[in-house]
């Protein structure tokens, strides 16, 4: 075998060598990206999970009865089946995490149908709708609540006796409605207006 031929084999060898070695480092990338494909997703900033926190209902009865145990300030929705501002309350102010967190904390909240068909038991007295069968009758609690004032929604306070703070009307957005809750729940409608109040209120609940 001439030099020639030597060095041609030789040569040939190291290019099968190096062919050998290329084939197994693409062989072990392509295998590390099998197994770790989703890599770079985990590494994506997640949206924040959204609040699942809802105000704890209850019937009118039962806060009364807890009341008794334990005195609290009570909120009462005045609402129709057929209201669509008591509606939108439902689906964006009372949702809100500000608006949930402060009224399960400070008020025994109340869902009240102004046009319920039941008698209902009150301060040593029995309330009942004059026309259950009737279409938008009032029931005689819902009336006497709202002094007559039959307009929904309309959201009544109750200090921690059971004696009428104040009736606000109409839909609030969270913001204003936050502050309608402190101005009750810290008890500053006793020393404040509620024009003053409310300039220096800073709310923290966001529409």
């Amino acid at each position: 075998m001439n030099n020639f031929h030597k060095i041609f084999v030789i040569n040939s060898q190291k290019i099968n060598l190096m062919k050998k070695i290329l084939f197994i480092c693409l062989t072990i990338i392509a295998s590390a990206l099998i197994v770790f494909p989703a890599g770079a997703q985990s590494q994506q900033p997640q949206a924040p999970p959204s609040s699942t926190a809802k105000i704890k209902w209850l019937d009118f009865e039962e806060a009364v009865a807890l009341n008794k145990k334990k005195p609290k300030k009570m909120f009462i929705d005045m609402y129709t089946d057929w209201c669509g501002w008591c509606k939108k309350m439902d689906a964006a102010t009372f949702i809100n995490p500000v608006i949930v967190e402060y009224m399960n904390q400070n008020y025994y909240a109340v869902k009240f149908n102004a046009e319920r068909k039941d008698t209902v038991a009150f301060n040593g007295k029995q309330y009942k709708n004059p026309n259950p069968a009737g279409t938008r009758s009032s029931h005689e609690l819902a009336m006497e609540l709202l002094s007559g004032r039959m307009s929904y929604p309309s959201f009544i306070f109750l200090d921690e006796n059971l004696n009428k703070v104040t009736v606000v009307p109409g839909y609030r957005k969270a913001p204003e409605f936050e502050s309608i809750l402190h101005y009750i729940g810290e008890d500053a409608y006793k020393t404040q207006k509620w024009e003053e109040f409310s300039a220096s209120f800073k709310t923290t609940a966001v529409e």
